[in-house]
């Protein structure tokens, strides 16, 4: 746990304190980057600090249906905890909804970062997207929305639940309900509105995400990866392509194999392409 900005912020750390800082923004909570990940980038020499976005995880939470912040709150809280860890500059990762805090941070505060990855998210907030960028797949989303909601209390719903959406976005649902277990037992309480928060990220939807960001992509001048699923359902690789393109010299790692999540399988070639920047 660490005091960042008024708030506190969950985190777990992976390798030796002393080596270069990986900072990974959860998307909404550090569980979206999995373990191997986080253990292939250790072996490499990396100190690896995972953690949780407000109203996820072990973070301060208290009002995940209205939210009183702002992307850049949660982008000025990357910031703050990056140089509270390391004097040095830190390589910044987000993934999914992380992966939009990670593109706010680097581009309001480059001399904070030295590398940036993204993985499975896009370069604009939640909403109507561009007309260029590929929407979520819709007969998907229908299939998704059309899940009855469980009771956000009952552990074993939550997590049967995950399994059936992953089932629809073309994810292990094994991986996904050992995942939600976890997220749930991480979670302070039981109370509906927090666990679903934690489990399906809605809090990001209500907050601020002005201005955008998208214009501002090719300003980026560090080494950058792009991470995304080949069978991404929530977030097209299209997604993925167009952050590519519109930051120079990013390098695009698709994953044949995966779609919202990165899969255990993938876990050493996303680290060695993180361990390249």
């Amino acid at each position: 746990m660490r005091s960042t900005n008024g708030v506190t912020l969950g985190m777990e750390r992976f390798g030796d304190p002393a080596a270069p800082v990986v900072l990974l923004a959860g998307g909404p909570t550090m569980l979206s980057w999995p373990d191997a990940l986080c253990e292939a980038l250790a072996r490499g020499g990396r100190h690896v600090v995972r953690y949780d976005l407000r109203d996820a995880g072990a973070s301060t939470t208290v009002d995940p249906e209205a939210p009183a912040y702002t992307l850049r709150d949660l982008a000025a809280d990357a910031v703050a905890l990056a140089r509270r860890l390391d004097d040095r500059p830190v390589h910044l990762a987000g993934i999914g909804v992380g992966g939009m805090v990670a593109q706010v941070a680097a581009l309001d505060h480059p001399d904070a970062f030295s590398a940036l990855t993204l993985a499975g998210t896009r370069p604009v907030a939640p909403g109507p997207v561009d007309d260029d960028l590929p929407d979520h797949d819709a007969a998907a989303m229908g299939r998704l929305f059309a899940l009855p909601a469980p009771d956000w209390s009952d552990r074993a719903a939550v997590a049967e639940r995950a399994a059936a959406a992953a089932v629809i976005l073309g994810d292990d649902p094994a991986a996904a309900r050992a995942r939600a277990e976890r997220v749930f037992d991480r979670t302070p309480g039981t109370e509906p509105a927090v666990q679903m928060a934690n489990q399906l990220g809605m809090v990001f939807s209500r907050l601020d995400c002005r201005p955008r960001w998208r214009e501002r992509l090719p300003q980026l001048a560090m080494p950058t990866l792009v991470v995304h699923g080949r069978h991404d359902r929530f977030f097209p690789v299209g997604n993925g392509e167009a952050l590519a393109r519109e930051i120079p010299g990013a390098r695009l790692l698709v994953l044949d194999h995966a779609a919202t999540a990165i899969p255990d399988a993938a876990a050493a070639d996303v680290a060695t392409a993180m361990l390249a920047l």
